[in-house]
């Protein structure tokens, strides 16, 4: 089939290279336009687009693809269109252009973690399963039929970031075997149970902060759920602390929430359940190093409240 391919960040360079490796023609990669990185603000263009330009691919860049790209996606005629975090959100005049519409590649087990931050939550959630979603696509947000799953575990310590590179394979594999079907005719749509739709949120740095009164299970998925990005983070005196591995302890412990246990090679903290001893920590302006390390400088010390 022919196909116009509409992504942004490294979660869909896998999934472009699959298509481009596929028997199906690329007419053209839609992403996001080039963007100011670093603290010198070089411009810089997305993943997506190094890929594809990598490939001689022609790439098409919009702001507002609802009202800048219509013309061109409608020229190009595609027999199919296919996202994959691309970050706009589409008109049904799009939608409505090729004739066998745009499906899209999630990073969860629809209708569970609509929205834009699927892997992350899963993981601060606790959840023990995860995988990626082929679904057809329509105006509302990832509302449409479900065309294909494949499930994968998460691993007690996994991270976010680990997780995303392994969905991006997984989804990578599902949307090239999704579009051999269609195009055989053996798909059979089905739609989501709406009884069962959960809606997740983009994350803020404001998701990172720990709450020291929930128990030590709770701190360390938050920890693996937004390691790298926007990383568990805490106060102390006024300083941030960010906090990227953690491991729980069971058991009860005597001192206030908050309050460091132990700060001799091993940095342990209360918890409102249990305590989590820190393994790896960055101090504000510093680098992330392992809490041995941070602690031979000596920047916490026992009995130091986290807020």
């Amino acid at each position: 089939m022919k196909l116009v391919f509409l992504g942004t960040p490294d979660f869909a360079v896998p999934s472009l290279e699959r298509i481009i490796a596929s028997k199906h023609e690329i007419l053209a990669v839609v992403t996001q336009p080039d963007k100011p990185v670093g603290r010198n603000n070089v411009l810089t263009p997305p993943p997506v687009k190094v890929c594809a330009l990598k490939h001689g691919l022609k790439v098409l860049q919009y702001n507002k693809i609802r009202t800048e790209g219509v013309g061109d996606l409608k020229n190009l005629a595609p027999d199919i269109m296919v996202t994959c975090a691309f970050g706009q959100i589409l008109s049904q005049e799009i939608i409505d252009i090729a004739p066998r519409g745009i499906i899209n590649v999630h990073a969860s087990l629809l209708p569970k973690y609509r929205g834009a931050a699927p892997i992350q939550y899963s993981v601060i959630n606790g959840d023990t399963e995860t995988g990626v979603t082929i679904m057809q696509t329509e105006a509302g947000i990832d509302t449409g039929d479900i065309l294909s799953v494949e499930k994968t575990p998460i691993y007690p310590d996994e991270t976010a970031g680990e997780l995303f590179e392994r969905l991006s394979e997984l989804g990578a594999k599902l949307i090239v075997e999704t579009l051999d079907k269609i195009e055989a005719g053996k798909i059979t749509p089905v739609k989501q149970d709406e009884t069962k739709a959960t809606h997740v949120k983009m994350l803020t740095r404001e998701t990172g902060k720990i709450d020291w009164t929930k128990s030590a299970k709770d701190i360390k998925n938050l920890a693996r759920g937004t390691n790298p990005w926007p990383a568990a983070h805490t106060f102390l005196n006024g300083k941030t602390l960010k906090i990227f591995v953690v491991d729980a302890l069971d058991g009860d412990f005597d001192g206030q929430i908050g309050e460091v246990l132990r700060a001799d090679k091993k940095l342990v903290v209360k918890c409102g359940q249990g305590a989590v001893e820190i393994l790896e920590i960055q101090s504000e302006g510093g680098k992330r190093m392992s809490a041995t390390a941070f602690d031979a400088g000596r920047k916490i010390l026992k009995g130091d409240i986290l807020k």
